[in-house]
């Protein structure tokens, strides 16, 4: 009788496990089923046309847009496939780890993100952003829970890690900090942080990095960083009025090219480097990028405490930007001409889709979005508060860490160097809802647990 009973139960875990298999990546990719086709947004365009003109442009790393590339024969359905098991993966992985893996509470937790938060458009997506918070799981995991995964899994984890941090410069950067602040911190904490997860996850940059420049020598035949540092930190300093009060202070002495526009500069970095304004008469990044790493460089020089009081103001904007949906509804001509030009095959698909037809609206879904993204910031920073009050080391503690300082880093780099955007915050923030939900159910676990055990 009990044997039967073990064995009904096993054959209920099993159809659940393959129940949560196949509906949670359905449901990740619902917006894209509903659209008729993979998300876009601006950006996409730029890295989807990297396999085809073999040179290298501002942000748009040419890893990702080889990942695109492979996916173009099923119109880029096989990335979304890719995107949706990888985040099933790693939502199961960071459960197995934390000893919450349980069909039920697996299918509860996703069904949770996928109401609450970005994660099923950033994944309905073909962007970056989807890497972006699945990479610090991703690391997390590898660094502080190493020992209680396969080796199969430490090197997959390892490789998706590197790719997700070659797919966007602030995404290694985060990862980066992330790497270094453990270095930094574990002398004090001591076993909380093993050596060998630590240095493993470190090499995840290395990798990362070596994987870029391979791919940029491949596609374009220069070994070199992909562009536009200089223009996109130009850019958020312009928007801050610097650059303005820079070319009225040194135009009578130095010869610059945008001394003539500098009292007709646009309020925006957007307006300036994707608008039609005199970037496009002076030659775009070609004909001006000496010149803003030039402006960049002396400003951020000669205005010291403007630009440290800039960079604060636009970390705190930052954090505060997590509607989601930026950059994805209205006209997106760059993007639409390439698949135009470069896949025509699609392009009849393509704007058959909901998104071209000015039916994606994320005005309702923000109700929703942005008030579960700021409580989970102030609960995840409130559960990181707590355990280091009570000078605990437990998993949660140090997860909860880690996505605090994932959400600070990556509001300072993006903010900082980009300026803020509500695209940058919604592909991130969606971790902290995680470690919220996981929080709670360790918590009702434990309160189970002593259920059981009480007389």
């Amino acid at each position: 009788m009990i044997n039967t009973q073990i064995l009904r139960a096993r054959l209920t875990d099993t159809r659940s496990v393959w129940a949560a298999t196949i509906a949670i990546p359905l449901l990740l990719l619902a917006p894209a089923f509903w659209n008729g086709y993979p998300l876009l947004q601006w950006d996409t365009g730029g890295y989807l046309a990297r396999w085809y003109e073999g040179y290298l442009v501002p942000s748009r790393s040419t890893v990702f847009g080889i990942y695109l590339h492979v996916g173009e024969d099923s119109s880029f359905w096989l990335n979304l496939g890719i995107q949706a098991l990888a985040t099933l993966w790693i939502l199961q992985l960071t459960l197995r780890v934390l000893d919450l893996a349980r069909p039920a509470r697996l299918v509860a937790i996703s069904l949770a993100l996928i109401a609450t938060t970005a994660l099923p458009w950033i994944a309905s997506m073909l962007l970056t952003d989807i890497f972006a918070g699945l990479s610090v799981l991703a690391l997390f995991v590898l660094v502080m829970c190493g020992a209680k995964i396969s080796t199969l899994e430490k090197w997959i984890l390892f490789v998706f890690t590197a790719f997700s941090a070659a797919t966007h410069s602030a995404t290694l950067a985060v990862l980066l900090g992330l790497c270094c602040v453990g270095w930094a911190v574990r002398p004090w904490l001591g076993r909380p942080i093993p050596f060998a997860g630590l240095a493993l996850g470190s090499l995840t940059i290395v990798a990362g990095a070596a994987m870029l420049l391979a791919a940029n020598f491949a596609l374009s035949g220069q070994l070199a960083w992909t562009p536009g540092g200089y223009g996109v930190a130009f850019g958020r300093m312009l928007q801050d009025g610097i650059v303005t009060q820079y070319l009225r202070d040194h135009c009578a002495s130095q010869n610059l090219k945008l001394c003539p526009y500098r009292d007709e500069l646009p309020p925006t970095a957007d307006d300036f480097l994707w608008g039609h304004s005199m970037f496009d008469t002076l030659g775009r990044f070609q004909g001006l990028n000496d010149e803003m790493g030039f402006i960049a460089v002396r400003a951020l020089a000669e205005y010291p405490a403007w630009q440290a009081e800039a960079a604060l103001a636009a970390t705190a904007r930052q954090l505060s930007s997590v509607a989601t949906g930026e950059g994805s509804s209205g006209w997106l001509p760059h993007t639409y001409g390439i698949i135009e030009r470069y896949i025509p095959a699609q392009a009849a698909r393509m704007h058959a889709a909901r998104q071209q037809r000015w039916r994606l609206d994320f005005t309702a879904v923000n109700r929703i979005h942005v008030p579960v993204a700021f409580a989970s910031m102030v609960l995840v920073v409130m559960l990181f508060s707590r355990g280091l009050w009570q000078r605990r080391r437990d998993d949660i503690t140090l997860l909860a860490g880690t996505v605090t300082l994932a959400l600070l880093g990556n509001a300072a780099i993006c903010g900082v160097i980009s300026g803020p955007h509500d695209r940058y915050g919604a592909r991130i923030v969606w971790i902290a809802t995680f470690v919220v939900l996981l929080a709670a159910a360790k918590a009702l676990s434990a309160r189970d647990a002593d259920e059981l055990g009480a007389p």
